[in-house]
């Protein structure tokens, strides 16, 4: 069974929903709530089908998270367009 090694950071599962809620952006949200989810004894198929995510991308998260820590869950722009800025 996958589980989330949050007492190896130092956090418990409130923490990762604390961190969820509080996420700036949309993606870093859905990460940390997903494992908080599996925590709250949800599987990776179960959290994946409910937030339309293939369970293998969930199994990943908790992968990361488990052998970096929570800030590799931060989302972080990695390529693709540079946002629209209007001419001043």
């Amino acid at each position: 069974m996958l589980t989330v090694d949050y007492s190896r950071w130092g956090q418990d599962p409130e923490i990762l929903r604390v961190l969820g809620v509080n996420a700036e952006h949309p993606r870093t949200r859905e990460r940390f709530l997903a494992l908080y989810e599996i925590c709250e004894e949800k599987s990776a198929s179960q959290v994946g089908w409910e937030t339309g995510r293939n369970p293998q991308t969930v199994m990943e998260w908790v992968h990361r998270y488990n052998t970096a820590g929570p800030a590799i869950l931060v989302y972080q722009h990695t390529g693709g367009r540079s946002p629209f800025l209007p001419r001043p």
